[in-house]
């Protein structure tokens, strides 16, 4: 037997048996940390020392204007990201159409509302009077436009049209994960393209589909602090109006960051547990097919 696979002999173990095991040190890694634990303490004294009237963040924490304001925010989280969803789905299934006109429909929705900022998306809505003074079929009924695209309409609309656009490639990405043998199969049986989609595709894209439209939500919640420029009353909307008249600026802009904080962690627990809803059993299955991989191999 050659020495590079001879069993090590009782004299080798004899000379390491007296060494010592010394543990690596990572001094970067304990510097580094001293810094962000200096930098953290820094900003928690600035905060405490500041010229900040706490008693005031805790009067306004619950004023009825601020929890009117959140409402207003969670309102327009729900009805925008419903909205949202429904035109992600509809324009993922137009852009993987294999009609031309919807799919050209499509790639121009997803490029304009992608391609545009949100601000000014909104900003049109909320003018589209300028452009459209009445809005309905002339000579049968028409509104004022003024009169239907308020705020809150304003908002909708620029919210869920921006975020459709998005969740559409949400979706699309989802259908494609899913393997084309089952849509063969499914063919195979006499089911229609509709059919299949619904039954067998958009049920397994879920796991995929899921986590960044969680994702997507949470950024709704604080992406409804922009429609504060066209007037529509949401959380911060709200603390601006209070402060332009006490002056206690900082506080209020507190009070609103802690309600997005609060809100925002409720909605990733959630999050978690709806992933883990739709993940149950691909665990149990993977081991399942790797042990049959093996017992073949």
């Amino acid at each position: 037997m050659s020495d590079a696979t001879s069993p090590i002999s009782s004299r080798d173990l004899a000379a390491v048996s007296h060494l010592r095991i010394v543990p690596r040190r990572f001094y970067g890694r304990w510097v580094a940390s001293a810094i962000i634990l200096a930098i953290l303490a820094w900003v928690v004294m600035a905060f405490v020392e500041g010229d900040i009237a706490w008693p005031v963040v805790r009067q306004f924490f619950t004023a009825p204007a601020i929890i009117a304001g959140l409402g207003n925010t969670l309102i327009m989280t729900v009805c925008a990201m419903t909205l949202g969803v429904v035109l992600g789905v509809v324009f993922a299934i137009m852009y993987m159409s294999p009609n031309p006109v919807l799919r050209s429909v499509a790639l121009f929705y997803i490029w304009f509302f992608r391609g545009t900022p949100l601000l000014l998306q909104l900003l049109i809505w909320f003018n589209l009077a300028l452009v459209f003074p009445t809005i309905g079929i002339p000579g049968l009924f028409s509104w004022r436009t003024i009169d239907i695209i308020g705020p809150f309409m304003a908002t909708l609309l620029g919210l869920g049209m921006n975020q459709g656009a998005y969740t559409a490639e949400v979706v699309r990405g989802g259908i494609l994960s899913v393997d084309t043998g089952q849509t063969e199969a499914a063919k195979a049986i006499g089911m229609t393209r509709l059919t299949t989609l619904r039954r067998i595709v958009l049920p397994q894209a879920m796991r995929v589909i899921i986590p960044p439209v969680g994702n997507e939500v949470i950024s709704m919640v604080k992406l409804t602090s922009v429609a504060s420029v066209i007037q529509y009353a949401e959380i911060l909307r709200n603390a601006q109006t209070i402060y332009y008249a006490n002056a206690r600026v900082i506080e209020l802009l507190i009070v609103a960051a802690g309600w997005y904080l609060l809100v925002v962690t409720i909605l990733q627990v959630g999050q978690y547990f709806l992933e883990r809803h739709f993940s149950k059993g691909r665990g149990g299955r993977r081991a399942k097919r790797a042990a049959v991989q093996e017992g073949a191999a």
